[in-house]
């Protein structure tokens, strides 16, 4: 009996998960890669606005593996250059850890700050990037050459997939999928119809690449079946039929 009432306590449990999955307004689809059983589901397709998601011109935000370099213009024995690790810390000499991953300079400054205000009277802080992860975006499916690009200025999704090596004889051209992340618990995914853009139509809807976008090629049909069509009967009927 205990372990009935504990299978309908996980299967009502189950049934209330909030979804993860929405279709907004424009037939843009926005995936979340986690699940928060605190969160509210959303009813409607219209409740969840990707503009709401994420900010535009945003400024940059530290990574693992970026590195700064302090400036106290005050102590200017506490100048130093350090590399936010892994971790998301930095090791700042006198202070100890702080964790700066995720912060604008602005922000880590603030927080680098506090940390010295232990130590130094009212410190003042100068945080300057030295250097990044470089912006980049992936190409994968059915082009020649999938792989990880160096982002290099204004890009559209054909010259991406131009960068990549273009489309292979497996590849569906009309339903290449982007996917962008809106925050770290979305994703937006959009289908791309290339073959009309290179066609010439719908030249507009050649979407610029935006840093950690993803193009994914999916495999057309006829590349699905021709295994299973024997070369010798095919052969046959174009002779009979040319």
């Amino acid at each position: 009996m205990r372990e009935l009432k504990l299978l309908l306590t996980l299967t009502m449990c189950c049934a209330c998960a909030p979804a993860t999955v929405a279709q907004n307004s424009a037939g843009t689809i926005e995936v979340s890669s986690s699940v928060n059983a605190a969160a509210p589901s959303p009813t409607r397709a219209g409740d969840i606005n990707p503009t709401d998601l994420h900010r535009r011109d945003a400024r940059y935000r530290l990574c693992a593996s970026d590195m700064i370099a302090l400036a106290f213009p005050l102590t200017p024995e506490f100048d130093q250059t350090v590399s936010v690790q892994p971790d998301g810390f930095v090791s700042l000499a006198g202070a100890g850890d702080v964790h700066i991953e995720g912060l604008t300079t602005q922000e880590s400054a603030e927080a680098i700050r506090t940390a010295y205000s232990k130590i130094l009277h009212e410190p003042i802080v100068s945080v300057e990037l030295k250097d990044f992860n470089k912006p980049y975006f992936t190409v994968t499916g059915q082009v020649n050459r999938p792989g990880k690009y160096d982002l290099r200025g204004e890009t559209s999704a054909t010259e991406a997939v131009a960068t990549a090596g273009g489309f292979n004889d497996a590849a569906r051209h009309s339903q290449v999928l982007l996917f962008r992340r809106l925050n770290n618990d979305w994703y937006e995914v959009k289908s791309l119809n290339l073959k009309r853009i290179l066609q010439g139509h719908d030249v507009n809807e050649d979407v610029e690449i935006r840093p950690g976008d993803m193009l994914f090629v999916p495999q057309n049909f006829i590349s699905k079946v021709r295994r299973f069509i024997p070369s010798s009967g095919v052969g046959a009927y174009y002779q009979l039929h040319p």
